[in-house]
Order: C-alpha cells, then sequence, then structure tokens
C-alpha cells in the first residue's frame, strides 16, 4: 500500500511538473517590448505654439514663442528631456519688445541643466539685423548664454565674421571668438 502511494504520488509530481515545463513560454519578446516601452515618450504634442509671459507691475509682458511641428516628451526618464524632431521658431523679445528669431531644424531641451541643444542650419537673427548662423549651438537658459564649437558666420550692419568657435550673453554685447576670420570692425 505504501509502495502503491510512493508510485501515485512519483506519477502526480512528475505530471505536474511536466505541464508547468510545457505551459511556460518565452517571454523574451514581451520582456523586450516592455523595454521599448519605457524608450517612448511619455506624451507627443503636434503644431506647439507657446507663449511665455512674465508678470511685472499689474502688466503682462511676452517673454518668449516657441513654435513647433512636433514635440516629444521624455520627461518619463532619469534625464528628462524634450525633444523637437522637426524643428523651431523661437522668438525671444527684451525688455522693449523687440525681437529676436531662433530656428534650427532639430532642437532638445535638457529640464535638469536648463540646457537647450539646438542643430541643423541655426540661425539666430537678432532685432538689429545681426545674424549668427552655424550648424550647432547650446544655449544655457540659467546663465543666458549661448555658445558652440562649430564653424560659425556672423553678419553685422558692419561687416562679418567668421570662424570656429563662437561664445556669447542672449544680446551679443560680450561676444567671444575662439577662430576668427573675415572682415570686421571693432568700437572703440
Amino acid at each position: 500500500m505504501i509502495k502503491q502511494n510512493l508510485h501515485i504520488i512519483k506519477n502526480l509530481v512528475t505530471a505536474i511538473a511536466v505541464t508547468l515545463f510545457f505551459s511556460c513560454e518565452n517571454d523574451f519578446d514581451k520582456v523586450q517590448q516592455v523595454g521599448v516601452l519605457q524608450n517612448q515618450p511619455i506624451g507627443e504634442a503636434e503644431n506647439i505654439d507657446l507663449k511665455y509671459t512674465e508678470y511685472e507691475n499689474d502688466t503682462v509682458r511676452l517673454v518668449a514663442n516657441l513654435l513647433s511641428p512636433k514635440m516629444l516628451d521624455y520627461s518619463n526618464r532619469g534625464f528628462a528631456f524634450q525633444e523637437f524632431p522637426d524643428g523651431i521658431l523661437l522668438k525671444v523679445y527684451d525688455d522693449n519688445s523687440k525681437r529676436t528669431d531662433i530656428t534650427s531644424k532639430y532642437a532638445v531641451y535638457y529640464e535638469e541643466t536648463g540646457i537647450i541643444d539646438l542643430r541643423g542650419d541655426v540661425i539666430i537673427a537678432t532685432h538689429s539685423k545681426d545674424t549668427l548662423f552655424t550648424d550647432q549651438l547650446y544655449y544655457n537658459e540659467k546663465l543666458e548664454w549661448v555658445f558652440t564649437n562649430e564653424p560659425f558666420y556672423y553678419k553685422q550692419t558692419v561687416g562679418y565674421t567668421k570662424g570656429n568657435g563662437f561664445d556669447s550673453d542672449k544680446s551679443f554685447k560680450n561676444i567671444e571668438m575662439l577662430e576668427m576670420g573675415g572682415d570686421f570692425e571693432l568700437d572703440n
């Protein structure tokens, strides 16, 4: 009787083990899909028209206007960012409501550092007709500073300058150029 019960228990354990073995699926594809989903943007927006305003002395003033055909929001990442894969047009207004236009074919904004990475035919056209052309440019929001190590072309009303490496405050009052050439005029 004990031998028969032992035999039944062995058969039962074997049947359960075989059932478990054959019922397990290879879920590697599902695991890969979870990883892909984590790499997807948490949000997507089209035809962006964001207006940044400032409230001062009972008046609301337009500071900037960001236009873009598409924005992908990756704030679900450890190092959050927003991507503008189809480029941007950023209109920035100074205290006198004079406008500077910034365009690029691609842009990324990193929330944590406040750095904007502009790439592809980057153009900054100021209200005073100064224009900077480069292929990549960074803007530090906190310091209000633009910089690049790429070749640039800077056209002013009094001439032009070209070279490699450009640093400046947002109003182009304090400009530093690493390597330069072209025609330019210096103020005394």
